[in-house]
This record gives structure tokens, sequence and C-alpha cells, in this order.
């Protein structure tokens, strides 16, 4: 088990999850099956369609993309490759990266990012001041 935290404006809908939807106790299991017991893939599977039909959301989403969204929000947040791969449970950055997705609005981001090192001189865009002898 590891913890995971979460930005404080969901703890209003986490609380209500917790406090309707799981399992009683310390040790209840935040996901349960239709009887309260451990959740069943055929039973989450036939849940999750229902879920995904009421919220109006297409068939092409699959529920392990949530993991994909979080992670690169996660990422365009400013987490680590580390801070990722703990927060995933992953022992691996290939396994992190797999699940880090480039979004347009990062990569604007880095663009005008670079754009204002140019300005201020910094970085391998600035002109050098002088000519580099090991440089031919």
């Amino acid at each position: 088990m590891r913890s995971v935290s979460f930005p404080a404006e969901l703890l209003d809908a986490v609380t209500h999850y917790v406090e309707h939807f799981t399992a009683p106790g310390r040790d209840g299991y935040v996901f349960v099956g239709p009887q309260g017991g451990l959740l069943r893939r055929s039973n989450f599977r036939d849940d999750w369609a229902k879920a995904r039909k009421a919220a109006g959301i297409s068939v092409a989403l699959h529920f392990h993309d949530l993991r994909h969204t979080g992670n690169t929000l996660a990422s365009t947040a400013g987490a680590s490759t580390r801070e990722l791969m703990t927060r995933m449970g992953h022992s691996s950055s290939r396994a992190a990266l797999v699940y880090q997705h480039m979004t347009s609005d990062r990569d604007r981001a880095i663009a005008d990012r670079l754009g204002a090192m140019i300005r201020n001189g910094g970085g391998a865009a600035s002109e050098p001041s002088e000519k580099d002898p090991a440089d031919p």
C-alpha cells in the first residue's frame, strides 16, 4: 500500500466517495464489488461502461487512460520523473515515461520559456561573448 497526495480541491468529492461507496473501517477496500466485497474485473467492466455512458464519455476512453491523464497532468504541474515514478508506483523510469505524454499547452510553455532564455541572454541560443578555442 502507498499513500498518494491529491489536490485539496478534490477533498469534498473524495470524502463523499469514501463515506458512501467504500468498505467500512480503516482497512476497508476503497473500490468494492456490488456486494461490498472484492471488486472483480467483470463487475468493474460493467460498472465502468454504465458510468461512462451516463457521463456521456466516448466508448474509446478506457479506464486505464485515466492513469495516463493523471501522470500527464502531474508532469505538466512540474513533477520530476522520480516523483512520477513514486506517484504511479513504478520502479523504473521507463515505466513512468510510458504514461507521460506531451500536451500542446506544455509544448507552448516550453517554447515560451526558451524564448525568455534567448531574450535574457541565457541558454544555448545566446551569442557567445568570444570564440571558444576548442571550437574549430
